[in-house]
Parts: structure tokens; C-alpha cells; sequence
């Protein structure tokens, strides 16, 4: 017989740290990476691969949006608390709404 179970069992990731990644504008480096709490060692880890996903992508670059879920899942496997500012408003993700 074989155990089925219906719910995944995700222990919560205790949070470690905080960054803030600020879009500096259309000039290279496009990207600051500030610490805000945690262990150094951590965010010097987690800064360069940050760095290494996110060099010469304005926000405005299609490949932007994948590299940024990409360092948010990042920031979640390593307990970390990930914080933006690209200077300007966001938009709502859209939603969609079937209309009958």
C-alpha cells in the first residue's frame, strides 16, 4: 500500500535577513544591493548572484521579469526577505476576469 497525502507538509522558512534592490537608473550599474539585516556572509552570497542575474537589465527589459521571480525564489530558499524599489509606481499584476 502506498500513502497518499493530499497536503504538502512545507516546513515555514524562518526569515534571516533583508535586502532592498533599488533600480538606479538607465545608466550601468543598474543596480544597488542594500543590506538591510542579517549575516553578511549570507547577503555577500546572495548579492552576487543577485548581481549576476540582474547586470545590464533595466526593468523595462522582457527578460527582467523572469530574473526577478527568479531572485525572489532565491531570496525565499535562503530566508530571505526581498524588497524592491524601481523608482517608479508598479503595476497590478493583471488579473483576468471571465465575463459570462
Amino acid at each position: 500500500m502506498s500513502q497518499v497525502t493530499t497536503e504538502s507538509e512545507e516546513e515555514p522558512i524562518e526569515i534571516v535577513g533583508q535586502v532592498r534592490i533599488v533600480y538606479l537608473g538607465p545608466v550601468e550599474p543598474h543596480w544597488d544591493f542594500q543590506p538591510v539585516w542579517g549575516d553578511t556572509d549570507v547577503m555577500q552570497e546572495f548579492q552576487d548572484r543577485v548581481r549576476a542575474r540582474l547586470v545590464l537589465l533595466p526593468p523595462h527589459d522582457p527578460q527582467f521579469r523572469r530574473n526577478r521571480e527568479r531572485v525572489n525564489r532565491d531570496g525565499e530558499r535562503e530566508g530571505l526577505e526581498v524588497e524592491w524599489d524601481l523608482g517608479f509606481p508598479e503595476e497590478a499584476p493583471a488579473t483576468e476576469t471571465a465575463e459570462a
